[in-house]
């Protein structure tokens, strides 16, 4: 019983334990075109989601400094959804690009509009939406391991 107690305690105080993730891969199906100030948009405490191939996940941005999961964050600009074209997971700090451009990292998820999608927040100092960006259909989205 004493090496299966070291062994909870090791993996429970291991911040970080991802080694290695295949990229996350989808697709744009929906550009937006809208942002907030006033957002309070939650972000849950987990750093980590599962997401499945077929799945619409909603993008957003925002370039709070003290965005990270757990957080509130009010500034938020819209960008679009995107289909899981090939699911895997997606981490906070993951690198996001959008067809040739380099987005920003994956800061948290909520779930306020779940299960028709879950919000993935991204911090860049861009702060534009997907409209902003020049975003077009069928631009393929990453989520790329750092």
């Amino acid at each position: 019983m004493k090496s299966v107690d070291q062994s909870r305690k090791q993996v429970s105080s291991t911040e970080r334990p991802y080694v290695s993730k295949r990229p996350v891969e989808g697709r744009v199906v929906c550009v937006l075109d809208a942002w907030s100030e006033r957002r309070g948009m939650q972000l849950e405490p987990h750093a980590a989601r599962a997401v499945s191939a077929g799945e619409i996940h909603e993008l957003a941005m925002t370039d709070d400094p003290n965005a990270h999961p757990e957080a509130r964050v009010d500034r938020v600009a819209y960008i679009g959804f995107i289909e899981i074209v090939r699911g895997g997971i997606i981490l906070a700090g993951d690198r996001v690009t959008l067809g040739q451009r380099e987005l920003g990292k994956v800061v948290g998820f909520n779930s306020s509009h779940f299960p028709n999608h879950m919000n993935i927040l991204v911090r860049s100092p861009q702060g534009q939406t997907g409209r902003g960006l020049g975003l077009e259909l069928e631009e393929p989205a990453l989520f790329i391991f750092e």
